[in-house]
């Protein structure tokens, strides 16, 4: 009897605890049924994590046509407003969000373009990758080496960004090349997919003689686009820069004004595409204008590991005596990400 009783209650907890991890489910399209712990959505791809799996499922969102969840998310809509709450279903194609502030809205499948689950840790709003490159070459000792790393947190009204790339060349007989750059972005969100940017970031760069660029930018931006494809954003403002350089040449102050977009692609199968373009025209230095443009295309592998290629350019129309207009780099390796 007694026995009977220990199975029993083993048996109780076992099934206790399965259920208490699988609270969750996705019903697809074509009826199918996946029951866990549904993790997030973003880019087009819901991640749910299951007791029967040692891996987490990818499942594209579009094929989704019911969720069920009691836990708390950080959603956002494409018209751009962003909710606190769960999800469940109200019928095929159709999802409640029941927000903490007690508020029930009711939103199309293809209207939630990203959700997370949102804690109170630090960890769990955190994003970060990292990844590098090296080559080496016989003749003259050729060496060349890279770092690009990025840190990313997000609040249910505001985000902030870090950014740092780092590229080094090393040959005999030859100045050694640096370059170097740094970011840290801010963003306050506001209805309707406006939202307000600040940003510093800086340059040191031996092609253009530049010891340190050190930029301020604060602005307003939009998102015109902002599906679960792709997102499309313009924004515009003004800029203090201050500049030092490894010449003679004397240190330079100036304000500028600034216009620039941005585009990130990510339906399209393991790739994603990110583009940026800014244009600087001069304020207080008549004549003069500046031109900052990348692009990266990044590849997933298993194990969140990831092949990267960017590309480059910065471009000044007044340069310092001695020192190039131009200056572009093409960058290639493999990361990690969180």
């Amino acid at each position: 009897m007694i026995k009977n009783l220990i199975l029993l209650f083993f048996l109780c907890c076992l099934f206790f605890n399965s259920s208490y991890g699988q609270n969750d489910s996705l019903i697809f399209k074509n009826k199918d049924v996946i029951v866990g712990e549904i993790k997030s959505m973003d880019r087009g791809v819901v991640i749910i994590e299951t007791d029967y799996s040692d891996s987490d499922f990818e499942i594209e969102w579009e094929k989704i046509s019911e969720v069920y969840s009691t836990q708390n998310y950080l959603i956002t809509l494409t018209s751009g407003r962003r909710h606190n709450g769960y999800l469940k279903s109200s019928s095929p194609n159709r999802i409640l969000i029941h927000t903490l502030d007690g508020e029930t809205i009711e939103v199309d499948v293809n209207e939630i373009v990203y959700f997370k689950t949102y804690e109170d840790d630090f960890i769990s709003r955190l994003s970060a990758n990292i990844d590098i490159n090296y080559s080496f070459t016989k003749a003259n000792n050729l060496t060349q080496s890279g770092l690009r790393t990025s840190l990313g947190y997000v609040a249910p009204r505001w985000s902030a960004s870090a950014g740092y790339n780092l590229i080094r060349s090393n040959q005999d007989e030859v100045d050694p090349i640096r370059r170097e750059d740094g970011s840290f972005s801010y963003r306050k969100f506001l209805p309707k997919d406006w939202y307000v940017p600040a940003n510093y970031s800086f340059l040191s760069n031996t092609e253009q003689k530049l010891d340190l660029r050190s930029i301020f930018k604060l602005g307003m931006g939009k998102y015109i686009i902002h599906t679960n494809q792709s997102y499309f954003g313009v924004e515009g403002g003004f800029s203090y820069v201050n500049e030092r350089f490894s010449s003679e040449d004397e240190d330079r102050n100036s304000m500028e004004a600034y216009v620039g977009s941005e585009l990130n692609l990510y339906d399209i199968g393991d790739l994603d595409l990110l583009t940026k373009a800014v244009i600087f025209p001069g304020i207080t230095e008549s004549g003069r204008w500046r031109f900052d443009y990348n692009i990266d295309v990044k590849y997933d592998l298993p194990l969140e590991l990831y092949i990267k290629a960017g590309f480059t350019l910065n471009y000044d129309n007044q340069v310092v005596e001695g020192a190039s207009k131009a200056d572009y780099v093409f960058q290639t390796g493999i990361g990690w990400e969180l």
